[in-house]
C-alpha cells in the first residue's frame, strides 16, 4: 500500500509506480508537451520568448519550464526559452542557480571557512598562552656546595 498515493495536480488516488503524478495528468501532460513542441518547430517561432509560447498554446508557464528544465525543449535550439532560478527567480537555462546566486553561495562558504580557522587559530593561540612553563634555576645547586 505505499505505492498508492494522490496526484499533486488533481488529487485523484493512484499508484506510483513511474511517474508522481497519475495516468490522466501524465496524458494531460504530454499533450500540452506536444502542443508546446510543435508549436516550437515551426521555423518562426524558434525565437519566441516564453510568454509567447505561453500565450499561443495556452500551456501554463510553470509546464513550459519544467519541459525546458527536464531538458525536452533544448535551449541550444530555442535560446529564448529558460526557467526561473530556484533563489531569485532570474530566467536561465541549465543548473537550477544562476552564475550570481552561485557566485554569491560560494563567497558565503569560502567566507564561513576562514571564520573558522580564524577562530581555531585563536583558540590555538589561547592554549599557547594559558602553558605552564615552569624553570629551573641552577644557582641554587651551585649555592649549596659553598
Amino acid at each position: 500500500m505505499k505505492n498508492v498515493a494522490n496526484c499533486p495536480r488533481c488529487g485523484r488516488i493512484f499508484v506510483k509506480a513511474l511517474r508522481p503524478i497519475c495516468q490522466q495528468c501524465f496524458k494531460e501532460q504530454e499533450d500540452n508537451y506536444d502542443k508546446v513542441s510543435k508549436f516550437m518547430r515551426r521555423k518562426q517561432n524558434r525565437m519566441a520568448s516564453i510568454q509567447e509560447v505561453h500565450e499561443k498554446t495556452e500551456v501554463s508557464l510553470e509546464e513550459i519550464h519544467m519541459f525546458v528544465r527536464e531538458g525536452r525543449l533544448l535551449t541550444t535550439h530555442f535560446p529564448n526559452l529558460g526557467y526561473p532560478c530556484d533563489s531569485c527567480g532570474t530566467m536561465i537555462q541549465e543548473g537550477r542557480l544562476c552564475s550570481s546566486c552561485k557566485d554569491a553561495i560560494t563567497g558565503d562558504l569560502e567566507k564561513l571557512e576562514k571564520e573558522k580557522e580564524f577562530v581555531e587559530r585563536k583558540k590555538e593561540t589561547e592554549k599557547e598562552k594559558n602553558r605552564v612553563t615552569t624553570y629551573h634555576s641552577l644557582n641554587s645547586r651551585f649555592n649549596k656546595n659553598e
